[in-house]
Parts: structure tokens; C-alpha cells; sequence
């Protein structure tokens, strides 16, 4: 079996991964994540994802390395992670309510022949009408600083919807995890073989 690379140093990624009970290793990739000028959502977590997976190629020269990226598409606006309490606190205001879009783009890419396979899966959230203290205490609590969107749906994130929407929900994390299990079974990897 061909070795395993994630190409980030996401815990909740790494966490994900894990579920497959495949041995793999991570390492983080260095690129430029700015969107292009005029580059739409699902073009732009694509591309990035692509990118990560081609970062690690020349130290990884015999891999399946899988690259993901995620953005929050909110009022058609690309929403990235907050960084800060004020800013994680301003996207969950602008949220409640409606409904939001995580798109995930996926790649995994056979270093020893090229072979790249890259797809956007999309996963929609319907928020609650959350007020302001609810807002306060979960930013506080949960520190979603570093998650596009400003939460974390795998821990108290889940008390701010009504309603999720999608193919897995593992996409919401960050790594679809069955549009992943089909991407290795094509480069003839099946977890459940392994």
C-alpha cells in the first residue's frame, strides 16, 4: 500500500483521518491561500486544496498526499477564519439565522505518477437566530479562532444550528470522508482491505 500523507497540520483533520484506521503522516504544506481576483468559492478551496497536496510532492516522492481547504460562504461573501474574539463574534452575528455555506475542496494526488483527482463538496448550515449572549459565551468558550466560520461543529458548535444539509458530515469538519474512501479506492486504496 502506497504511504499516506495529509497535507496539514489540522488536529481536527488529523482526528478525521484517523476514523479510516489507515497509518499516515502530516506534514504542512507552505502556500499562499489568498483568493484570486474574481475567484469563486468552490474555484478558490479547489485550487488551494490542489496546491497543498502539490506543496509536499518533492518531499513525499512516492505518496498519496491529500490536500483540503475550506471556506464559509456567507450572503455570497467568502468568509475565512476570525483570528480574533471581536472578529469570530461579528461572523456569528452576520450567520444568525440563515443559512450558510461550507464549501470543502479535496485532493489527493499520487506523487510517483501525477495523478491528481480534485472536487469541491458543498454542506450547507441553518443557523439559529442566536443573541448576543449566546454569541459572547460560545466565542468564549470555544475559541473557534482559527475555523472558517467561527465555529467548531465537532464540539459546542453544534448548539448554534437548526439544520445541517450534505453528503457527510465530516465535510463540515474539513475532510469529506467518503468522497476521500472513493478517491483512494481509484488509486487502490481501500480502508476496509488495508
Amino acid at each position: 500500500m502506497k504511504s499516506i500523507v495529509l497535507a496539514s497540520s489540522s488536529a481536527a483533520r488529523q482526528m478525521l483521518l484517523e476514523k479510516l484506521a489507515i497509518p499516515f503522516h502530516s506534514a504542512a504544506p507552505d502556500i499562499d491561500e489568498s483568493p484570486l481576483p474574481g475567484e469563486e468559492a468552490q474555484q478558490l478551496v479547489m485550487r488551494l486544496a490542489g496546491l497543498k497536496a502539490q506543496a509536499l510532492a518533492a518531499d513525499y516522492p512516492r505518496h498519496l498526499i491529500i490536500g483540503s481547504d475550506q471556506v464559509c460562504v456567507v450572503n455570497n461573501q467568502i468568509v475565512g477564519k476570525p483570528h480574533s474574539e471581536a472578529k469570530a463574534k461579528e461572523q456569528l452575528r452576520a450567520m444568525r439565522g440563515t443559512r450558510v455555506t461550507f464549501y470543502t475542496g479535496l485532493a489527493l494526488l499520487n506523487s510517483e505518477t501525477g495523478h491528481s483527482q480534485v472536487v469541491c463538496e458543498p454542506f450547507h448550515v441553518d443557523f439559529r437566530a442566536l443573541s448576543e449572549e449566546e454569541i459572547a459565551r460560545y466565542v468564549a468558550k470555544e475559541q473557534p479562532l482559527q475555523c472558517a466560520g467561527s465555529f467548531k461543529s465537532e464540539g459546542l458548535g453544534i448548539t448554534l444550528f437548526e439544520r445541517l444539509e450534505g453528503k457527510d458530515p465530516n465535510t463540515l469538519v474539513g475532510l469529506p470522508l467518503i468522497t476521500l474512501c472513493a478517491m483512494l479506492r481509484h488509486e487502490g486504496v481501500n480502508p476496509l482491505l488495508a
